[in-house]
């Protein structure tokens, strides 16, 4: 009976120290995964179309802050950094072993100045979202889109609306403005202004185009509004001939 019990006692105290010593190594692994002078991240790579934000501003925004060991860095606080960045809609973070750390971004795509008037460096993107970044990178002149700001979405689309009838006919859009009333005036690249009001909207630019080539003809001065905000016909204002000083 008695070598029964040391043999238990024996095979209980080896089973334990297993235990133990298992739970020290796993421990020790821990402590080397999570430390990031055993397993750094090494290498940086900035992936993407790039127009507006450089790599050299990705990797500042991210060495603001420890990173971590390629274990213990966490994509989503990494991601959340980088978005941050006022040029970057969106980006995407994996970690690549051993030592790599990929970062693929999305650049805002600007679609037009936001209420320029009261907010010089706001932009909305083509998915209609407003965001404010440095404009003095832009290589292109935008058009610039004024309206209410609970509004944007609305704003672009009679935006894209109007602006792509147009375009057909040989104008450009350079600004829109939305009321309060969501009534709609346009200024086309040659400054004339169309106000549309805010009924049947692609029928008035339609009418507009129908008649310009007679009211550009029908006076030597240049167009300064059509108001097409009639069931039929429109008001035609041409601009003061300037006086020779």
């Amino acid at each position: 009976m008695q070598a029964v019990r040391w043999q238990f006692w024996l095979g209980f105290g080896f089973f334990v120290s297993v235990l133990v010593g298992t739970a020290l190594a796993m421990h020790q692994l821990y402590q080397v995964a999570m430390d990031a002078n055993q397993v750094p991240l090494r290498r940086l790579l900035v992936q993407g179309e790039l127009r507006y934000t450089t790599s050299a501003e990705v990797r500042e925004a991210l060495v603001q802050q420890p990173l971590g060991s390629f274990f213990s860095a966490d994509v989503d606080s990494i991601r959340a950094q980088v978005e941050r960045l006022a040029w970057v809609n969106r980006a995407s973070i994996r970690k690549e072993w051993p030592d790599l750390l990929r970062v693929f971004v999305v650049e805002q795509q600007p679609l037009a100045h936001w209420n320029q008037s009261y907010r010089e460096q706001a932009l909305v993107n083509t998915e209609a979202q407003v965001f404010e970044a440095d404009i003095s990178v832009l290589s292109e002149s935008l058009p610039r889109l004024q309206g209410p700001e609970t509004a944007v979405v609305e704003t672009v689309e009679q935006f894209r609306s109007v602006q792509q009838l147009l375009q057909l006919n040989g104008h450009e859009v350079i600004e829109l403005r939305l009321s309060e009333r969501f009534a709609v005036d346009v200024v086309l690249q040659s400054g004339l202004q169309l106000r549309l009001g805010r009924e049947a909207l692609l029928e008035r630019v339609q009418r507009f185009i129908d008649l310009y080539p007679q009211l550009s003809s029908h006076q030597q001065q240049p167009i300064e509004y059509v108001d097409l905000r009639y069931d039929t016909g429109v008001a035609v204002s041409w601009r003061t001939p300037t006086k020779p000083k």
